[in-house]
C-alpha cells in the first residue's frame, strides 16, 4: 500500500508563503503523476497543481504563477511552493498519486492565511 505524508502546512499572513511537502513510500516515477488538491469547508476539492511522471507541471488557472510544483525524484518527494498566498486559499491541502488502476491520498495538511 503506498503511503503519502504531507508536511508544511500552517498558519501564514496573507502575502506570506508556504511549502508543503509530500514524501511517498515507493518512487515517484512509478505514478502516472502526482498532484497537489485542496479543500476548503463547504467546497468540494479541487486540484491545485500536477506533475506527470515526464516532469510536464499542470496548474489550476488561479495558482498559476503563486504556486510552483516541484520534485525531488531522488527523496521520492514532491513540493509545492506557495507564494503571495490570500486567505481564499485556506483548505485542507492533500497529496495524490495516481496509477492507471489506482489512486493514493495523503491525510492532508491544514493551511490556514490570516488576513
Amino acid at each position: 500500500q503506498v503511503q503519502l505524508v504531507e508536511s508544511g502546512g500552517g498558519l501564514v499572513q496573507a502575502g506570506g508563503s508556504l511549502r508543503l511537502s509530500c514524501a511517498a513510500s515507493d518512487t515517484i516515477l512509478s505514478f502516472n503523476a502526482m498532484g497537489w488538491y485542496r479543500q476548503a469547508p463547504g467546497k468540494q476539492r479541487e486540484l491545485v497543481a500536477s506533475i506527470g511522471s515526464t516532469g510536464r507541471t499542470n496548474y489550476a488557472d488561479s495558482e498559476e504563477g503563486r504556486f510552483t510544483i516541484s520534485r525531488d525524484i531522488a527523496k521520492n518527494t514532491v513540493y509545492l511552493q506557495m507564494n503571495s498566498l490570500k486567505p481564499e486559499d485556506t483548505a485542507v491541502y492533500y497529496c495524490n498519486a495516481r496509477r492507471t488502476v489506482a489512486s493514493y491520498w495523503g491525510q492532508g495538511t491544514q493551511v490556514t492565511v490570516s488576513s
